[in-house]
């Protein structure tokens, strides 16, 4: 998958999550998508490489790391709570929406049970594939 296919299916992917919104803080070169105010996914190039920069367990983010060479500690971002990935062998439309769902489900997590548009646990849980 090319850097153009992964930034299209990453937004696409959140675009369909309740209560995501896409927001330009730090202007145009940045697509900030937030859920109820609190960052799941951001989009950017990094010297002209497309990358997609999610939340994630501190240790799904460790082994995805291991597992992945396209997948770095989060650009930017606090390196245990946050990866980057980027395309090339092994990322797939199924690698991605799972981890934006994953990003997603984590930052809902967080929000105080009133808030959450989902039910985090349980969200997305029946279409998961098993790694």
């Amino acid at each position: 998958m090319n850097g153009t296919a992964l930034h299209k299916t990453a937004a696409a992917c959140a675009d369909e999550l309740p209560g995501a919104q896409l927001e330009h803080p730090f202007g145009d070169d940045w697509e900030v998508f937030k859920v109820r105010g609190k960052v799941f996914m951001l989009m950017t190039d990094v010297p002209g490489r497309p990358v997609v920069i999610l939340k994630a367990d501190p240790g799904e983010a460790e082994a995805l790391r291991e597992q992945y060479s396209h997948i770095t500690p989060g650009y930017h971002m606090n390196k245990k709570h946050w990866i980057t990935l980027e395309s090339g062998d092994g990322v797939d439309e199924e690698l991605i929406r799972e981890l934006v769902t994953d990003s997603y489900r984590l930052v809902v997590a967080h929000l105080p049970k009133a808030e959450r548009p989902v039910d985090p646990h349980t969200y997305g849980a029946g279409t998961r594939a098993a790694r």
